[in-house]
């Protein structure tokens, strides 16, 4: 490769970080505000943070999506890369971008609400760590590790699926550049529907970097649950396993039967004939 060209390449994935980065701040500073809000000031309830982390995604990856496709989650990019074609020697970089972006978000998060956390958690405890980390059972219900585990394997493996769905073009599509607005509302419905096990964190750097943040800000108990345990490797782990299989099944199940269409959108709810 000539210098010009690695030069090129070098200022490209540069690019593509730092839109990761800025796209995924988005994404937090929408999500852990909104749960610092409805936790520790008590305005909004459950819809309003199920609202505004699936609209903080599609701001996220609006911000993102022309540079670096806006993925906002190491899952998705481990996914994409797996089955897509995306660059194994970005998958790590992607992932720390990510990070980064959801560590300073949090925060900033953590800095704007010092008042209203110290006034709701005087000794910053398990009470408001979840503003920041996802918790078994939201720290109330009793939902065990194991159990969290495969809450989240599921709900990723839902929001993978629903994802290849939605920007396989020969599918259909979202068009007028609305997938990131889809995109969001995937997100909306799995917090409505997904949230009661551990809080449907989807994505190892939502959690992680807000979970860091807390930690060198005062929280002790970051990295445990509710129950003592070591808990934080749970929406690691388990988001990045549920990203493999819903985007296998999205491979298995639907891509391999999907006609080659000719120009012009697919109808929703009409089957392509066979001469299409």
């Amino acid at each position: 490769m000539s210098e010009q060209k690695r030069d090129a390449h070098r200022a490209g994935l540069i690019g593509e970080l730092s839109a990761e980065f800025v796209g995924t701040m988005v994404l937090i500073l929408f999500g852990c505000g909104v749960v610092a809000q409805v936790v520790a000031g008590g305005l909004g309830d459950h819809d309003s943070i199920a609202w505004a982390w699936g609209l903080g995604v599609t701001f996220g990856v609006y911000v993102a999506a022309r540079l670096s496709g806006g993925h906002l989650n190491p899952a998705v990019t481990l996914s994409l890369a797996a089955f897509k074609g995306f660059p194994w020697s970005k998958v790590l970089p992607y992932a720390i971008a990510q990070t980064a972006g959801a560590f300073v978000a949090a925060l900033l998060v953590r800095w704007n609400y010092t008042e209203v956390l110290a006034k709701a958690d005087p000794g910053h405890t398990l009470k408001t760590q979840f503003v920041f980390s996802t918790l078994p059972g939201n720290g109330v219900l009793p939902v065990s590790e194991w159990g969290a585990l495969r809450d989240q394997v599921i709900g990723t493996a839902i929001l993978m699926l629903l994802v290849f769905a939605v920007t396989d073009l020969l599918n259909t599509p979202p068009g007028a550049n609305l997938a990131a607005v889809v995109i969001g509302l995937i997100v909306v419905a799995i917090g409505m529907a997904w949230g009661t096990d551990a809080g449907y964190a989807i994505n190892p750097a939502r959690d992680f970097g807000p979970r860091l943040a807390s930690f060198i800000t005062g929280y002790d108990t970051a990295w445990r649950d509710q129950y003592g345990n070591f808990y934080f490797w749970v929406p690691i782990v388990g988001p990045l396993v549920g990203g493999l299989v819903g985007a296998a099944l999205y491979r298995i199940l639907v891509s391999p039967f999907l006609p080659v269409l000719g120009p012009g959108p697919q109808e929703v709810g009409q089957t392509p004939s066979p001469e299409t």
